[in-house]
C-alpha cells in the first residue's frame, strides 16, 4: 500500500525533525494543507507551544488581488502562519528533502464566509443555516472552490492533490461546542442536511417541483421521526420521487463544483478525493455521485473505525469503482480511542482492497502516538493488496 501522512505547514516548517520522522516512517508522500478550516491543532513536536489556533478558515498561499479581484466570495489569510507563504515553504521543504507533496484542499468548509454571507450557505427546511457549510448549487461557491484550488497549487511541485470537503456538508459537522451528538436519529441527521437554499429550491423548481412543497414535506418528516422517539431509525418514510429529486438536485452541484476544481488541478497531477459510498452523506467525505470517480484517481473512504463495516466498504468501493480508480483508507492514530491493533487494522483494509493508507496526523500525532504510525506504515507497506481483475501488488 502507499502512504499518504497529512500535516500542516507549520508542522513541517516549526516543529524540529519533521522530515527525520517521515523518513523513519518511510510515508511515500505528505499532503499539507494549503487551504484548511478553522483548528486548534494540538503541536506536541514544537518546543515552543502546545498548538496552534487556527481562528478561521484560510487560504496558506498569498491572497492575490489579481486572483480574488472580482470575486464574491474570498479566502482570509492566516495571521497566526509563520510565515507569508507558509504551504509553498512546507512544500519545498519536503522537495528538497526528496519527500513528495500533495496540496490538502478543504473547498466547502468556512465558517467565515458562511457567516459573512449566509445566503451563500447550506440552509435547512426551518430555515435555519449551517455558516460551516458552503452550498455547491450556488455558481459563486463553485467558482470561489475553483479559483482557491488553481491558487492552493499554483508555482509548486507535487506528486497529487488531495480534495477534502468537495461536495456538501450537512447538520453533524463540530460547530464550535457541538451540543447535538446522540440527539438525532441517521434518517433526522439526513434530513436536517438536505439543503434549502434559494438555489437548491430554484434547482426543484426547474424539475417542476414547488419549493414551499417541498420544505413542508421535509418539516413534517423531520417532525414525526423526532417524536417518535427511536433514536436508530435508518430510513425516512418521504415519497420516492421527492427523495430522488433532493438527492439529484445536491449532486448536480456537487458535479459541478468537483469538474470546476478538476479543471483548476490541471491535467497530469494526481488526484485523491475524500468521499463515501452512501450518497446522502455530507461532511468532509461527502457521498460519492454517480459521476463522482470521474477524473480521480483515487477514492479515500473514512475508515477511522476498526471492523468489519470499514473493510467490508473498502470491498464495496473495490467492487464499484473503475478499475483506474485506487481505493484509499483515512485511518486516525489520534482518535479518543486509540485503534487497538493498528498493524492488524491497516492488513485486514489492504486485504479488503485498499491501495493506499491515507494517515492522520504526521504533526497532531506525538512522541505517544508516534508507535501507531510506525505500525501502520510498516502493515501498509508489507501488506499485499488484491487488484480490482485479480491481481496483487504491494
Amino acid at each position: 500500500m502507499r502512504v499518504v501522512g497529512y500535516a500542516y505547514p507549520w508542522d513541517v516548517l516549526d516543529a524540529p525533525g519533521f522530515v527525520d520522522r517521515v523518513r523513519r516512517l518511510g510515508a511515500d508522500e505528505v499532503a499539507v494543507a494549503t487551504a484548511y478550516h478553522s483548528a486548534r491543532a494540538a503541536t506536541p513536536w514544537s518546543p515552543t507551544g502546545s498548538s496552534v489556533l487556527a481562528r478561521h478558515a484560510a487560504l496558506y498561499r498569498p491572497v492575490r488581488e489579481a486572483a480574488w479581484r472580482d470575486a464574491v466570495l474570498r479566502p482570509a489569510a492566516p495571521a497566526w502562519a509563520t510565515a507569508p507563504d507558509s504551504a509553498r515553504d512546507a512544500v519545498r521543504a519536503l522537495n528538497t528533502a526528496g519527500v513528495p507533496a500533495a496540496a490538502w484542499i478543504v473547498l466547502t468548509h468556512d465558517s467565515r464566509l458562511g457567516a459573512r454571507f449566509p445566503r451563500y450557505a447550506v440552509r435547512n427546511c426551518f430555515g435555519e443555516s449551517y455558516p460551516w457549510a458552503l452550498c455547491p448549487s450556488h455558481l459563486d461557491v463553485r467558482a470561489y472552490a475553483a479559483t482557491l484550488t488553481a491558487e492552493s497549487v499554483a508555482g509548486l511541485d507535487l506528486a497529487s492533490v488531495v480534495l477534502e470537503a468537495c461536495g456538501q456538508l450537512g447538520a453533524v459537522h463540530q460547530h464550535q461546542h457541538e451540543k447535538s451528538d446522540g440527539v438525532w436519529s441517521p434518517a433526522v441527521e439526513r434530513l436536517l442536511s438536505v439543503c434549502c437554499c434559494t438555489a437548491c429550491a430554484d434547482g426543484w423548481a426547474a424539475s417542476g417541483a414547488l419549493p414551499q412543497d417541498v420544505t413542508r414535506a421535509l418539516r413534517t418528516e423531520i417532525r414525526r421521526l423526532m417524536d417518535s422517539a427511536d433514536l436508530s431509525v435508518l430510513v425516512d418514510a418521504l415519497p420516492a420521487g421527492l427523495r430522488t429529486l433532493l438527492l439529484e438536485t445536491r449532486q448536480r452541484g456537487a458535479d459541478r463544483l468537483r469538474r470546476g476544481v478538476l479543471a483548476a488541478v490541471g491535467p497530469g497531477t494526481r488526484v485523491a478525493l475524500h468521499g463515501s459510498l452512501d450518497p446522502w452523506t455530507t461532511g468532509a467525505l461527502p457521498g460519492l455521485t454517480p459521476a463522482g470517480a470521474a477524473g480521480a484517481d483515487a477514492l479515500v473512504l473514512p475508515n477511522w473505525a476498526p471492523g468489519r463495516s470499514s473493510a467490508d466498504a473498502v470491498a464495496q468501493a473495490r467492487r464499484d469503482l473503475p478499475p483506474g480508480v485506487d481505493v484509499g483508507s483515512y485511518v486516525s492514530a489520534v482518535t479518543a480511542v486509540p485503534v487497538p491493533d493498528m498493524t492488524s487494522y491497516v492488513t485486514e483494509l489492504a486485504g479488503a482492497g485498499a491501495a493506499e493508507l491515507h494517515l492522520y496526523h504526521l504533526g497532531l500525532a506525538g512522541p505517544a502516538r508516534f508507535p501507531d504510525l510506525l505500525a501502520a506504515t510498516d502493515a501498509a507497506h508489507a501488506a499485499s493488496v488484491p487488484g480490482p481483475a485479480g491481481r496483487s501488488g504491494a
